[in-house]
């Protein structure tokens, strides 16, 4: 039975077919082996992808569920998509960036629901509390109803000068939903300078989460604006689901498929196609550093489920994220 908080005509596409290269060395003294950082529990019981699920089941209904993974993480897939999962698990031959590791799964969706709204969330994030969360991205659902030619990106208010995250630099209001404002982007930025790092954070710019909501269409269309080498082979993939030649025509287009990133090589270049809605009163991390695991869980007061003593980096307790948890 579909809860009252949860839309059928919403789509979620989970991102978990990453290496998490950066975390490696970190996991591999924790667990002895090089588990994927999408598959571990660092903290509580369940996993970050297994967190990452059940958070989409808030917003969209189970069965519109697609998670892309990565061929040889199946042994570490098996216990999170078991017999009792709902949704589609997408095996993606190798990784070729982010842009095909988006267009994958969405060339799924397209295929069931052409008319579907979409909500992409990464696998590796640490939101506190997922209620907020999930109010904040219902909210972008409901917005891009009306906003049906944009990307709804969150973003989140920056709490020091980190230069891995895309940064928006934010404009003119757009409209409201709830008691959410909706901005348009002026510009955005994939991994900054310092310089254009500090100027986004002065002027009042936004990090960028990069889950986002948008119209299956929309999302085709940029990519066709973008990414026509990706496009093409994803287009005559989708012609091919869910008949005998599904899986040999999709290893076939992995063989030479381009290496895009979706943020630089697509979001980077149609900003006057975005909109951003802030995440506010909610804890954000992207857990890519081992670093940002251990403050996070410090600022919580949160037991990690690993040894303390392998992460000797002293926490960074801002002030403005102690005023997200007061």
């Amino acid at each position: 039975m579909m809860k009252p908080s949860q839309s059928k005509s919403v789509w979620s596409v989970i991102l978990a077919g990453g290496e998490g290269e950066r975390t490696r060395p970190f996991i591999q003294q924790w667990l002895g082996c090089s588990q994927p950082k999408q598959y571990c529990t660092f903290v509580g019981n369940r996993s970050m992808l297994q967190h990452t699920l059940d958070r989409a089941d808030r917003v969209g209904m189970p069965h519109h569920k697609v998670t892309v993974i990565a061929e040889h993480h199946q042994p570490y897939a098996r216990e999170t998509f078991n017999e009792n999962h709902q949704g589609h698990v997408v095996i993606q031959p190798q990784n070729c960036g982010t842009a095909a590791g988006i267009f994958l799964p969405l060339t799924y969706v397209r295929a069931k629901d052409p008319k579907a709204t979409v909500v992409i969330y990464p696998s590796d994030h640490f939101v506190f509390p997922e209620d907020r969360f999930a109010e904040t991205v219902r909210r972008a659902t409901r917005a891009i109803d009306v906003l049906q030619d944009r990307i709804l990106l969150l973003g989140v208010r920056p709490t020091h000068l980190e230069l891995d995250y895309g940064w928006m630099n934010v404009g003119a209001i757009l409209g409201r939903q709830g008691n959410s404002c909706l901005r348009q982007v002026q510009s955005f930025m994939e991994k900054p300078s310092p310089l254009e790092a500090l100027q986004a954070m002065s002027n009042g710019g936004l990090w960028n989460t990069l889950v986002m909501v948008a119209k299956i269409e929309t999302l085709w269309s940029l990519g066709w604006q973008c990414l026509p080498a990706i496009m093409e082979r994803f287009e005559r993939f989708e012609k091919t689901i869910g008949t005998v030649q599904e899986s040999q025509t999709l290893y076939q287009l992995y063989q030479d498929m381009p290496r895009m990133n979706f943020s630089s090589d697509l979001l980077q270049h149609v900003p006057e196609r975005l909109g951003v809605i802030e995440l506010e009163e909610v804890l954000w991390s992207d857990w890519g550093r081992p670093e940002r695991i251990k403050e996070t869980l410090d600022i919580l007061g949160k037991k990690p489920a690993f040894p303390s003593e392998i992460l000797t980096t002293p926490a960074v307790v801002t002030t403005s994220s102690l005023e997200v948890m007061s």
